[in-house]
């Protein structure tokens, strides 16, 4: 239980600052197919506030449910602002593998040697290179993977108390990326009852936030749900504490529906529908809104490639819209962090083997309760033989074979590893792997200001549908992301009905692509892109194209944190009464929800022993 928990205060709204942001331009809300843009400035503090808590939260993934629940263990009362329907974020649509290291119990357990200085050397190891060459730690912020490095063993000994169960075998490296090299410290969580309200992916990060979704509602922990948070207020709009935030209601609905989803289980919900709502917090603001990803503008400033059509990783259940950074920037706050966020490492665009639909990473199913939004659960590609990707320009690009990222470090990467060895990068196998530079280079289709690479295409026929056993009928296709036709002519006007589709796909280049490539399979190798032995052609009407876009996926860029979580401004000062954690912050370069874990831990903790503003 939280102790001393001072009850939370609902009070009446009057007034109110106009809705603000940062002075970068960005992403706020979803509509229809895109992203909306709106300007974001400081704000002027309100009047009177709806809501008051101790601490207030502003995300329940895997970052913000960590940090409720150790805020209120520490006696503090808190209210977690939640964009979404429903509890767990991004977290709960995870698989389940939670990297925690540096000496946990489970390491113990099986024999497994690790500690806090071996973690931090490893996550601070300059001579670790990815595959592809790209540095796997030397980017990282020193003291925040220390902060890492001292705290994983209790967060994951935290997750057990509050009700996590992990399977009952060694710590692994399966999924796991960025998380140091000299010992397995991937944790698994199994959810083997498929997708469902309780479990809207059906992944095994269920078992994880619904336990302490669990766990924090026990405890007093309060949600408002279906309210996306645009401002945070300081004593003046560039100085002094953070003392609340508001949020806006922002019901999601599926097609043809004007009753909202709601949440699995609504104990523990605060009600309230006002369009605007301001929540006090008399200790700390914690940002844990799950990073940037979602957000166009924003994503384009460390990477200028990544336009609109790429989708992301996560959508449509929850999105990452930069919402906390953007308003910890309009309030001082610095970004950090951004070499790891530009370099082509792991995990942050991914090639996936579903095609035909516009959501594909992960996959749904119709037993999702946001499957209506998803429209469609795509083809999975068994065998990539059986097709070709072109671009806009209707031209191959690249080996379809080809691994869609740089493979991550982990344990056994390096045979052997000595840590800051500088003949580590000697012994790996560097492969370039280039296809994702490849589909995002621009092409004759390109067009001014942007000079977008447009989506990628799969193209195939009757014969490779009969291959891979596919049932073309809608719900496995979205006829706005997948078109077939009798003839390549026909078919190829038909693509640009897809809403990111921005210019006609050139008949004749489709047609000399494919003649081209049935002849590449009659020489029986690839002169063009090395695809090792093309296996067949495609002649067979009808023909079909495929949505095969990559998907944009993890966030490394962010707002600077020091080690206890505390949000920096951008002359390295604390702004006080403001802390961040998970993808939202700066400074790391691991993949998965293991550092989120963590930081909401140490946030929660330090957020809770804050003063009392007045």
């Amino acid at each position: 239980m939280g102790g001393n928990r001072k009850r939370i205060s609902r009070r009446a709204f009057v007034g109110g600052a106009g809705i603000g942001a940062a002075a970068l331009t960005g992403a706020s809300a979803m509509s229809g197919l895109g992203l909306q843009a709106q300007p974001r400035t400081a704000a002027t503090r309100p009047a009177k506030w709806d809501l008051e808590a101790d601490v207030v939260v502003v995300g329940s993934g895997a970052c913000g449910l960590p940090a409720a629940i150790r805020a209120v263990d520490q006696g503090a009362s808190v209210i977690v602002v939640e964009a979404n329907y429903d509890i767990g974020g991004h977290g709960i649509i995870n698989g389940g593998q939670v990297p925690l290291g540096g000496g946990t119990s489970a390491q113990k357990k099986h024999g497994i040697v690790d500690s806090p200085d071996i973690l931090f050397r490893d996550l601070t190891d300059w001579s670790v290179v990815e595959t592809n060459g790209m540095p796997e730690y030397r980017f990282n912020d020193r003291g925040v993977q220390r902060a890492l490095a001292d705290n994983e063993a209790a967060a994951y000994e935290f997750l057990l108390d509050n009700g996590v169960r992990f399977a009952d075998m060694p710590p692994g490296v399966q999924g796991g990326h960025a998380i140091g090299i000299s010992a397995p410290r991937e944790n698994y969580a199994i959810w083997d009852k498929g997708q469902s309200a309780e479990s809207p992916r059906g992944g095994g990060g269920t078992v994880v936030y619904r336990a302490l979704e669990n766990s924090a509602k026990k405890k007093g922990v309060r949600f408002l749900l279906n309210h996306h948070m645009d401002v945070l207020f300081r004593e003046t709009p560039s100085s002094g504490r953070v003392l609340g935030l508001k949020a806006h209601y922002s019901p999601k609905f599926l097609p043809g529906s004007t009753t909202p989803l709601k949440p699995f289980r609504s104990d523990g919900v605060l009600t309230m529908t006002a369009r605007d709502v301001t929540v006090r917090a008399r200790k700390a603001v914690i940002i844990a809104t799950g990073g940037s990803s979602s957000n166009v503008n924003f994503r384009r400033v460390f990477d200028p490639r990544l336009t609109e059509e790429y989708q992301v990783a996560g959508e449509p259940y929850s999105s990452q819209d930069a919402s906390g950074e953007l308003a910890g920037m309009a309030i001082g706050a610095s970004l950090w962090g951004t070499a790891n966020q530009t370099l082509e490492r792991n995990g942050a665009l991914r090639k996936r083997p579903v095609i035909g639909a516009q959501h594909i990473y992960p996959e749904w199913t119709p037993r999702s309760p946001v499957f209506p939004l998803v429209r469609a659960t795509g083809l999975h590609v068994d065998d990539w033989q059986n097709l070709i990707l072109v671009n806009q320009a209707s031209r191959r690009f690249y080996d379809e074979t080809a691994e869609g990222w740089p493979y991550g470090t982990h344990h056994g990467f390096l045979d052997p590893y000595v840590q800051g060895d500088w003949r580590n990068g000697r012994r790996i196998t560097y492969k370039p792997q280039n296809f994702l530079d490849a589909a995002l280079a621009p092409n004759e289709g390109s067009q001014p200001p942007d000079y977008s690479a447009g989506p990628i295409w799969a193209i195939f026929d009757a014969d490779a549908v009969t291959r891979e056993k596919w049932d073309l009928s809608p719900p496995a296709t979205d006829p706005l992301f997948f078109f077939s036709a009798h003839t390549l002519a026909e078919l190829a006007p038909q693509i640009r009905k897809n809403p990111f589709s921005r210019v006609d796909l050139p008949v004749r280049n489709l047609e000399a692509t494919v003649a081209r490539y049935n002849q590449i399979v009659d020489f029986g190798y690839d002169p063009d892109f090395e695809k090792p032995n093309p296996k067949y052609k495609i002649q067979t009407p009808p023909f079909h194209a495929a949505w095969a876009t990559p998907v944009v996926h993890d966030t490394y860029a962010g707002l600077r944190i020091n080690m206890k979580c505390q949000v920096l401004d951008v002359s390295g000062q604390v702004i006080p009464g403001l802390y961040c954690g998970g993808e939202s912050a700066g400074g790391c370069s691991q993949h998965g929800q293991g550092r989120a874990i963590t930081q909401g831990f140490i946030a929660g903790k330090e957020a809770a022993h804050e003063r009392s503003s007045t």
